[in-house]
């Protein structure tokens, strides 16, 4: 801000600006702090194993639904077999 003479307003509402800035906040920091790299990654891993777990859940939840349907449709069918026998 001293240097270029702009306003602070300047620098924060412009969003090119704003974003280059924050482009470079964020590459100091990773200079300073190598662990945030490795965190990161680690992060990364973690969701990937957890999208994988969701995947799987979501394809036992379809078959689970599935069965159920047939169960119910076969528990009907019994229903409706005890009923025509009365």
């Amino acid at each position: 801000m001293k240097k270029t003479g702009l306003s602070r307003g300047f620098f924060y509402k412009n969003p090119i600006v704003r974003d280059t800035m924050n482009e470079a906040i964020e590459q100091q920091a990773g200079m300073i702090d190598p662990r945030r790299e490795i965190l990161n990654m680690a992060m990364e891993k973690q969701i990937e194993l957890l999208n994988q777990k969701v995947t799987a859940l979501t394809r036992e939840n379809r078959e689970l639904k599935k069965a159920n349907e047939k169960l119910q449709k076969a528990l009907r069918k019994q229903d409706l077999n005890f009923i025509k026998n009365l």
